[in-house]
């Protein structure tokens, strides 16, 4: 067994981010330093693509976002931004 690990990955700040590439087991953690960066960044309208699939990972984001003290509100995106697959999130200033 090696005790390399590898270089995290900077990802770009843009107010977006696709589940898709993590592991639902990290969605929280993800989700939670995502907001936390993009408020170092100064934004504040968020998109969350979880999926469509069979609603968990949604489910998971939205309890997420409903506790979140920075969190103004949030609801599914409209059609053109990903429907029922996608959450919009606005942050507190």
């Amino acid at each position: 067994m090696s005790d390399y690990e590898p270089d995290p990955i900077e990802l770009p700040i843009n107010g977006v981010i696709d589940l898709h590439t993590f592991h639902p087991s990290e969605a929280k953690a993800v989700v939670l330093a995502f907001i936390e960066a993009c408020q170092e960044e100064g934004l504040n309208e968020l998109r969350i693509i979880h999926g469509k699939g069979k609603g968990v990972l949604r489910t998971q984001i939205h309890a997420l976002l409903e506790r979140h003290p920075d969190v103004e509100s949030y609801s599914l995106a409209p059609v053109n931004a990903g429907g029922w697959g996608a959450t919009l999130a606005r942050l507190k200033k």
